[in-house]
């Protein structure tokens, strides 16, 4: 195995690393404020535009309901919502040891506090950056704070995805057996494939990942062989205590069931218990579409839509804007904050530049 200071050539890989994302926040910030970043409100707007001008809403049914919320369930469903990063940053957290099991000298793992708060930034850059950056954004943090392999804090993110996923389907086939059992509402056909496919892709990605090390990595440049050895033992190394990391899945999860539920309560509409458990999946599945940031757009149009299974559009629309303003508008000012006290620190410590450069 890899140790963590094993130096390809002449340079270590936390060297290669500093060397390729030199200046990495200074440019983060440029792609956060890029006109690439602008369209996706863009995108936003004009979906709302033609849910206005081609569909027959009631959109004063729509902003009544959203005018007489609950204030005080509101209020629950943002501390419920909230909770879900105490259960993640447990959860990483015990992915990180797991990964650096077989270290010497292993990196300094995070508060869960702490991993926490870094979930919840790398969740503010997905919201307003496409391609889902946050989660390499989520490795970069990790790495430079604690020295650790940037290639290897990148594998315990993916397998954390992986985990996600495993999770959101496990929750989603529970929902559709509710909805069936209930007899009220049959789920989408699209979506009973899609949570199937979904378990096809990882353990897909995962035999992948196997194959790539056995028979492509010994083929690649010693530097790059390197790296993705790092990248593999990360996400394989990450794998223990399954009890306990997909608990703590199902946790995180289940506060973001718990989120919809309140938020239900709060407009005072009633909803079936299966779809109240699904409908997060459905909105964990859209949002991770890397098509929008934070999957703008896509989530709105597909909650209101499997809401419309129950109540009518106008309400539909509602309970998923109010859901949205917890979901995304609250991590923007949250998670902003947080990213933005972060760059503040990191400009303060850097060292000044010296006379004459």
């Amino acid at each position: 195995m890899l140790e963590r200071d094993e130096v390809v050539g002449d340079v270590t890989e936390a060297d290669q690393t500093t060397a390729a994302i030199a200046g990495s926040d200074l440019s983060l910030r440029r792609k956060l404020l890029s006109p690439r970043t602008a369209l996706s409100f863009v995108v936003l707007a004009a979906i709302m535009l033609l849910l206005v001008t081609r569909f027959d809403i009631a959109w004063s049914e729509t902003w009544e309901a959203v005018r007489t919320i609950n204030l005080g369930w509101y209020a629950a469903a943002v501390a419920v919502h909230y909770l879900t990063f105490l259960f993640r940053g447990a959860r990483w957290r015990l992915l990180l040891a797991n990964a650096a099991r077989g270290d010497e000298s292993p990196p300094p793992l995070p508060s869960v506090l702490h991993a926490g708060r870094i979930i919840l930034m790398s969740w503010f850059v997905n919201s307003i950056a496409w391609f889902r950056m946050g989660d390499a954004y989520r490795a970069y943090v990790y790495s430079n704070e604690s020295g650790a392999s940037f290639a290897r804090s990148a594998g315990t993110v993916l397998a954390d995805r992986l985990i996600d996923l495993t999770v959101v389907v496990t929750l989603m086939v529970a929902g559709i057996a509710v909805l069936l059992i209930g007899g009220q509402v049959r789920p989408p056909l699209l979506l009973v494939l899609a949570a199937g496919a979904l378990l096809v892709a990882v353990a897909g990605a995962l035999l992948v990942m196997r194959l790539t090390r056995r028979w492509v990595a010994p083929k690649l440049p010693a530097r790059i062989e390197s790296v993705y050895h790092r990248f593999h033992e990360g996400t394989m190394g990450s794998f223990g205590r399954m009890p306990l990391v997909f608990g703590l899945g199902l946790a995180g999860w289940m506060c973001e069931v718990g989120r919809l539920f309140l938020v239900v309560k709060a407009l005072e509409v009633s909803v079936a218990l299966g779809l109240v458990l699904f409908v997060p999946m459905a909105n964990g599945l859209l949002s991770a579409i890397p098509l929008t940031p934070g999957g703008l757009g896509i989530v709105e149009t597909g909650v209101s839509g499997l809401l419309q299974l129950e109540l009518t559009v106008e309400t539909a629309l509602a309970v998923a804007l109010v859901d949205r303003t917890i979901s995304y508008l609250s991590i923007i000012l949250t998670g902003g904050a947080a990213f933005a006290a972060r760059q503040l620190r990191s400009t303060s410590r850097a060292p000044a530049a010296p006379e004459g450069a």
